[in-house]
């Protein structure tokens, strides 16, 4: 049944994820985006790692630590710019995991937002990752607001920031806020106008630490060339320059991924911050519609919606499993984007994967460790279902007429260790624990007879993620594990009729993955180059992201 009011609610909410290379201060970022909608009085971060307070969004350990973000964690809140009439935007902002070993959790996260801002640091410019995050987004569609990072700190040229974006990724950014002093000396922003002049001057008067709202004052054109002279001057000349060279603002270019609305900012002094806020609710676009498997509907022997849009009967999307958020409550939280219609506490939907019911009952909106409950959802939303156990990322659960959305893309994973229990008599607790982080996808888990289940085979993308299943399996299970390497390098898919001729061959090894699926381990590329170039009917399938 459409559903007017799921419609008008999709249309106040702004969904988005903030993405880039690890240490460009994206947890910063978004407690300082916390701190302008008055969500929190203060903010977590202070100058330098060494005297970092955690912020609130990071809950693991590990990253209270190393002062890193390491699995995504989804807030929400409202959020009203000046002047705005009616009811305020509705903000789920989800802050991912920076360090590129915990990637896949990254681009799980890209599949539930309907933007994303790319953060960059003023003086490293882009990085590794950020490249390979911006083509994910490119791939899926994602609109992307450029925020360059850090501009309080000595840094490179403007001109060479947008020059290098537009060389390296063919992304063209469009400034609606340029620095008005260079990097290191940020005095404030010039706003930019649609023809690229600069229409007003924002001042920005720094706080202790960075850690309250920084007070701004407004400026004309001419106020500011009296104040700051050669320094706005030169903002004036820098904008009217991109102006001219046809970086200027075009939303159906922006939609489409061409271009980028541009904005300098400080998040550790909250200098431009809520620009970044006002820019997303202004421009990034609210919840649509989402298409349906194309392999589901293939294979579908009843009929199946083809697509949902917002105003249709409830549906959402996993994206995310995670356990150990709560100490003192041991459940899981599924993370749920609300794809269509009004999401109410208590609904019994389905389980479109096994066709089973769900009971909602316990429904939370998560912000960092606090969780409160939550009675409705509407499309965008990010909703935590409470001891979801059968659900998995990647899994549909609707209301109506059956839908099921694509699966979550699997990764190639390139390292691999056996992980065993210390203790014998803690084998049970092992097991339990094994089988809770498999479902989450911290790692990819891989068995074989001669191995046995005492010593699975952790695969994953990068090493640090062996490093968070031991630290939750002994924080959470009491599990103390050993993981030793094993001589593998790469991974590729196999079939049944192709395994047991792979299993002969020297350097190869043969596992079942949980779900079914069958994995052929390699010693190295070379190796696995001379086995395919030696047997071409072997069935070998990479395992990339779709």
């Amino acid at each position: 049944m459409s559903s007017p009011t799921a419609a008008a609610e999709a249309s106040r909410r702004r969904t988005f994820a903030v993405i880039a290379h690890p240490d460009a201060g994206k947890s910063t970022l978004t407690e300082a985006l916390a701190l302008h909608a008055h969500i929190i009085s203060e903010a977590g971060a202070t100058h330098g790692k060494a005297g970092r307070k955690a912020t609130v969004s990071d809950w693991m350990d590990m990253e209270k630590d190393r002062g890193i973000s390491i699995a995504s964690s989804a807030l929400q809140f409202e959020y009203a710019p000046e002047n705005h009439e009616g009811e305020p935007y509705m903000i789920n902002l989800v802050d991912t995991p920076g360090h590129a070993d915990f990637s896949e959790d990254t681009y799980r996260v890209l599949t539930a937002v309907d933007a994303a801002v790319m953060l960059i640091d003023a003086a490293k410019g882009l990085e590794p990752q950020t490249l390979k995050l911006f083509r994910v987004c490119k791939a899926r569609g994602l609109p992307i607001i450029t925020v360059i990072n850090k501009w309080d700190r000595v840094g490179r040229e403007p001109l060479e920031l947008v020059d290098e974006i537009v060389t390296e990724i063919g992304l063209q950014p469009t400034p609606l806020y340029w620095p008005v002093g260079e990097a290191g000396d940020f005095r404030g922003l010039a706003k930019v106008g649609e023809e690229g002049e600069t229409e007003e001057y924002v001042h920005f008067t720094r706080t202790a630490g960075g850690s309250t709202i920084a007070p701004e004052e407004f400026y004309t054109p001419d106020e500011a060339l009296e104040r700051e002279g050669d320094a706005w001057e030169t903002a004036a000349e820098e904008a009217e320059l991109l102006a001219a060279d046809g970086a200027l603002h075009d939303q159906e270019l922006f939609e489409n991924c061409e271009t980028s609305p541009l904005i300098f900012a400080s998040a550790m002094l909250n200098f431009g911050v809520h620009q970044i806020l006002d820019t997303l609710c202004a421009l990034a676009p609210s919840p649509r519609g989402r298409a349906a498997d194309p392999k589901a509907l293939a294979v579908a022997t009843s009929a199946m919606d083809e697509k949902r849009e917002p105003s249709d009967d409830f549906s959402g999307v996993v994206f995310k499993v995670q356990a150990g958020m709560d100490r003192n409550h041991r459940d899981t939280l599924a993370f749920m984007r609300v794809v269509s219609g009004e999401f109410d506490r208590g609904m019994q939907v389905t389980h479109a994967q096994s066709g089973r019911s769900f009971s909602t009952k316990y429904a939370l909106t998560v912000f960092g460790r606090t969780r409160s409950t939550v009675e409705a959802a509407y499309p965008g939303d990010i909703v935590g279902l409470v001891n979801a156990g059968s659900l998995a990322p990647g899994d549909t659960i609707f209301d109506g007429r059956k839908v099921q959305f694509p699966p979550m893309p699997q990764f190639a994973p390139e390292h691999f260790r056996t992980l065993r229990a210390k203790s014998l008599g803690k084998y049970k607790q092992f097991r339990k624990a094994l089988e809770q982080l498999d479902s989450e996808g911290v790692v990819q888990i891989l068995r074989n007879e001669a191995r046995g289940d005492a010593a699975p085979v952790m695969a994953a993308v990068g090493p640090m993620q062996f490093e968070v299943m031991q630290a939750r399996m002994e924080v959470e299970y009491n599990v103390e594990t050993v993981a030793d390497p094993i001589p593998y390098t790469v991974a590729r898919r196999t079939d049944a009729e192709t395994a047991p001729k792979l299993a002969r061959q020297r350097g190869v090894e043969i596992f079942t993955r949980t779900d079914g699926e069958l994995i052929a381990l390699f010693g190295d590329k070379w190796r696995l180059q001379f086995i395919q170039k030696e047997n071409p009917d072997f069935t070998l399938e990479s395992l990339v992201a779709d």
